[in-house]
């Protein structure tokens, strides 16, 4: 699902006045305690199947505790410079449009994961720390757990504060059909009898 930025009721009031504190630096992300993605490749690949971003395309994705994709949506973000408090509006403009909160629970079961699509090198740059802190403040406002924030670009694909990357996808490959997805996590049991009907329940959760 496919959405422009759009102006919230936030968005309207004045902006803050300090860009720069706005930010994380990766040494302040890494200590938030950011929950690792068991699966970082399938998650950046089926979102960039699913999405097929270009540069400065950001998409937030709802991820259950298993990791399954509950909801996702991505706009291009506009051309201003990077400040977290705007970065926060948009994300929570798109959370409020593909999933209902869950401020109601005591504790997040459900993770926010952002990956950003754009030029350069996999450093992390000011904008990425202006990301980070939106993602994190979306997150709080939307009763989600903040989870990875992810970087594509030419180079490959890169999840901060975590030093684990890839080449592919990248910012110019073209994406994997979602059928190849789904056929990835289809069981196909080899042996009959019981250890069949385990592998079978196995496959339907």
């Amino acid at each position: 699902m496919t959405f422009g930025f759009a102006a919230s009721s936030a968005a309207s009031m004045s902006t803050p006045a300090n860009p720069l504190a706005r930010m994380l630096e990766p040494a302040e992300w890494t200590a938030a305690g950011i929950p690792l993605l068991r699966n970082p490749r399938e998650v950046v690949s089926g979102l960039h199947s699913r999405h097929r971003p270009g540069p400065t395309t950001a998409i937030v994705a709802v991820l259950d505790p298993d990791e399954r994709l509950n909801a996702s949506a991505s706009f291009t973000r506009r051309a201003a410079p990077a400040d977290g408090w705007m970065f926060r509006n948009a994300l929570l403009a798109q959370l409020r449009r593909v999933i209902p909160h869950d401020l109601r629970r005591r504790t997040p079961v459900r993770t926010a994961v952002l990956l950003y699509c754009r030029d350069g090198d996999a450093r992390w740059t000011e904008e990425d720390g202006a990301w980070m802190w939106g993602l994190r403040d979306a997150c709080t406002l939307h009763g989600l757990r903040c989870g990875a924030y992810i970087t594509l670009t030419r180079d490959g694909w890169q999840v901060l504060g975590e030093g684990r990357g890839g080449r592919r996808p990248n910012a110019e490959s073209p994406p994997e059909s979602l059928e190849s997805f789904a056929a990835a996590e289809t069981v196909q049991p080899r042996t009959g009898g019981a250890a069949s009907e385990v592998l079978r329940r196995a496959a339907a959760r």
